[in-house]
């Protein structure tokens, strides 16, 4: 709605040329520019989840009774967050649902209230975010808060150690924190992987980009790229990157253009970004951007961005990638659409190995289906430990 009021007073003041091409710049940073974090207890939604606004009808310690959609009938575990709350869902109670006497209601399992109070008629949204909070805070974690020395300043970061001398350093995407890759801590201490989870330029903490925006990975990727030496000059031997959405891209810039790109020995890719006029379109559109301004969407991001000139060009070259490579996508992905994911792995076959998830929204693969994603990563991770 923002954007479309811009773009009608824009109009009236420059004219319809003018005010067309001030409209697409700017929503071009509306659809780049990071997120400004919450100071009441929620978390904001991330790509692909802004949309998924849902009611709560009723909850009780186990349940909890949401607006009937198909993003609350979503299979899996999930964040739920609203203002002043954030909660773990579980998922659909099928039983409960066929008996519940609102039939505009879905019920799920209730797993906790991380923070603030579940009101009755409250708003909230689903998030792949599940845990709110430093790794101590979220999951009982020992950890070191690090800072390390980025090219734009410091960068701050989370270590928990592990005693295998391959390191894991994870970075999250589009609209997501370094809380984003919590879930998978438990997994990667159970295994004894030490795991740096990054907060990169334009996050909270982080230096902001030089021009305020997003790059989809095309220039943060160099803050990964810090985030090895610090891990090599602390005791790595070998690193291992997993990205999220735009962090997944990140990672296939690091591992083919870092001067240490000789110790990242393996990538695991969720939902990576490669398509980038596709993402911007869907970013676009998600954020309310017009139809008719798509296009210009499109021409303004790449200018600003730095990005592939050819529309139809992946970010990442597939003839670069020389480690094994997990990559885990599915066909609901409807920020950045598999058919990237696809051509990559088709590339490469010899070196990638694609787990379709199903059901599963933009950067949400582990969500959808925990534990078939964990035994992909387990079977992967093996050679390397």
């Amino acid at each position: 709605m923002r954007l479309r009021t811009a773009a009608w007073a824009a109009t009236s003041v420059l004219g319809t040329g003018a005010a067309t091409l001030a409209a697409g710049r700017y929503a071009a940073d509306a659809a780049l520019r990071p997120p400004r974090p919450r100071n009441d207890g929620g978390s904001r939604p991330t790509a692909g989840f802004e949309g998924t606004r849902l009611t709560v009808h009723s909850h009780d310690d186990a349940r909890i009774a949401v607006t009937r959609s198909l993003a609350a009938r979503l299979p899996g575990v999930y964040g739920l967050t609203g203002r002043g709350v954030h909660a773990a869902v579980g998922p659909v109670l099928e039983d409960a649902t066929a008996a519940e006497p609102r039939p505009h209601a879905v019920v799920r399992e209730l797993r906790r209230v991380d923070r603030g109070r579940l009101s009755i008629g409250a708003t909230v949204r689903l998030t792949p975010q599940v845990y709110v909070g430093d790794p101590g805070e979220a999951l009982g974690m020992e950890y070191a808060d690090v800072e390390i020395p980025g090219e734009l300043g410091p960068l701050p970061a989370w270590f928990v150690p592990g005693d295998r001398s391959a390191w894991v350093i994870t970075v999250h995407g589009l609209g997501a924190t370094r809380e984003h890759p919590l879930t998978l801590l438990p997994f990667y201490r159970s295994h004894s992987l030490p795991v740096l989870d990054l907060a990169y330029r334009g996050d909270e903490g982080a230096p902001p980009s030089l021009d305020g925006i997003g790059h989809l990975g095309n220039s943060e990727w160099r803050d990964l790229d810090a985030a090895i030496r610090y891990a090599v000059e602390h005791g790595a031997q070998r690193v291992i990157l997993h990205g999220w959405s735009s962090g997944a891209t990140m990672a296939l810039h690091a591992a083919a253009h870092s001067p240490l790109r000789d110790r990242v020995v393996g990538l695991v890719l969720d939902s990576p970004v490669l398509e980038w006029s596709r993402t911007v379109r869907a970013l676009a559109s998600s954020r309310g951007t017009p139809r008719a301004l798509l296009p210009l969407v499109v021409r303004a991001v790449q200018g600003r961005a730095g990005l592939p000139e050819s529309r139809d060009e992946l970010l990442a070259d597939p003839a670069k990638l020389t480690v094994p490579t997990l990559l885990l996508h599915g066909p609901a992905d409807t920020i950045a659409p598999w058919d990237g994911s696809r051509a990559l792995a088709a590339h490469r076959q010899n070196l990638v190995s694609l787990h379709k998830i199903a059901h599963a929204p933009h950067a949400a693969m582990w969500n959808a289906d925990p534990h078939g994603y964990e035994e992909k990563l387990r079977r992967f991770l093996t050679p390397f430990m």
